[in-house]
């Protein structure tokens, strides 16, 4: 009898301890938002694309998103942000350089529990109320389900003049705490199947246009509770899109995602100091300016081989020094932009702009300054002129690359 009742006592004695454990264990999720904060989140995907069953191309694409928080009330933060684009090439090298490509700005609210409000003139974010929190304390297993969606930008293939809305229903599953890198993160992982059949009809009946919406996403969520948000996350996917008419196209393959600090340089400071270690470092023809992505060094008259893309000696030990100055803001981003005197065809003076801003956008990869990851190119054309066209030392001036410490 007492043998039996100290059993007892041991196995109330332990659920009471399994219990209060798991309470002390069980957490409370939910995003935390400040008035004035800024971060941004930098993502990269590798996928593979098919059309009708055939492999097109292999793509590797980085977005890079600016935030920047707005009104703050109990349940709500407005939220202001800027959306870049690129997709790589690579280099003489065969390593990879990111193109500066398409920017969309949304202006969204998101409430504590990860509700998107946003209007259909914006086309992204893509995957919107991802994560999406129950107002309740959650221990480790814990699963709850939520409703999202996607939101694609079909305006060039499909002319749809609003984001293709794909409804999904995300199951949500608890892991536990985890220790990376010194921290503790919260695993979550999200999973979702897409099984949608657009009712919509264009009004040109002609028009071929998304019928069927196949897939599935699993990610894999790193949250950070002192600061309610995403730390990093993982994610693999598949999505087949099929046309009214029966064209597929499929796309496959894994996406990783950080979130940082947005390291905003000080204008008035940063533009003196520049332009003072340009002059101590004896470098000519340049000019620093504050811009709305940063502060922007114009290197003018840069030196290329004969119309091509190749830099001359001397240009790379003006890029050596310049190096020198950007190692000081190893936070910031840079933008690498080329630029042409008004000589040729529109599409010849393009593809030169492009190139010479991948070449020096290289050559800093190459010297260590960032890795490709976070140094983006893009080319201008003659469209941006600083001086006359009309006069060599105009044109002269024209012919210039920039480089911006991003915000």
């Amino acid at each position: 009898m007492n043998k039996e009742f100290t059993k007892s006592k041991q196995i109330i004695c332990f659920f009471l301890f399994f219990s209060v454990f798991m309470i002390a264990n069980a957490e409370r999720f939910t995003f935390k938002y400040n008035e004035g904060d800024s971060y941004r989140v930098l993502s990269s995907v590798h996928e593979n694309v098919y059309f009708n069953g055939l492999f097109s191309h292999h793509a590797e694409i980085v977005n890079r998103i600016s935030v920047k928080v707005g009104a703050v009330d109990d349940e709500w933060a407005e939220h202001d942000t800027v959306f870049m684009i690129s997709e790589s090439s690579s280099d003489r090298s065969g390593n990879p350089v990111f193109t500066w490509g398409e920017e969309y700005r949304s202006i969204f609210k998101r409430n504590k529990f990860g509700k998107y409000d946003i209007g259909d003139e914006y086309f992204m974010p893509v995957v919107r109320d991802v994560p999406i929190f129950p107002d309740k304390d959650l221990k480790p297993g814990d699963t709850w389900t939520a409703s999202g969606e996607e939101a694609h930008d079909l305006r060039r293939g499909f002319a749809l003049e609003t984001p293709f809305k794909v409804p999904i229903r995300v199951q949500y599953t608890y892991v536990g705490p985890e220790s990376i890198n010194g921290k503790i993160l919260h695993k979550i992982l999200a999973k979702y199947t897409m099984n949608f059949i657009n009712k919509q009809r264009p009004v040109d009946l002609t028009i071929d246009y998304p019928y069927i919406t196949l897939g599935f996403a699993n990610q894999t969520i790193y949250w950070n509770l002192e600061n309610g948000a995403i730390e990093f996350y993982d994610e693999e996917f598949r999505i087949v899109i099929e046309t009214v008419s029966g064209m597929t196209s499929v796309f496959e393959g894994t996406a990783h995602a950080e979130i940082a600090d947005l390291i905003r340089v000080k204008p008035e400071i940063v533009v003196s100091e520049v332009q003072n270690q340009l002059k101590d470092l004896g470098i000519d023809n340049t000019n620093v300016v504050a811009t709305e992505k940063g502060i922007t060094i114009s290197i003018e008259n840069i030196q290329f081989k004969a119309d091509s893309a190749v830099l001359e000696e001397s240009e790379k030990r003006k890029l050596e020094k310049i190096a020198k100055i950007l190692a000081m803001y190893p936070d910031n981003d840079l933008l690498v932009s080329g630029h042409t005197a008004l000589a040729g065809s529109v599409y010849s003076r393009q593809q030169l702009s492009e190139q010479r801003a991948q070449a020096v956008a290289s050559y800093l990869i190459e010297l260590g300054v960032k890795d490709a990851y976070h140094i983006f190119s893009k080319g201008f054309g003659a469209e941006q002129p600083i001086a006359e066209n009309s006069t060599e030392a105009g044109r002269s001036r024209n012919r210039r690359v920039e480089i911006t410490i991003l915000n």
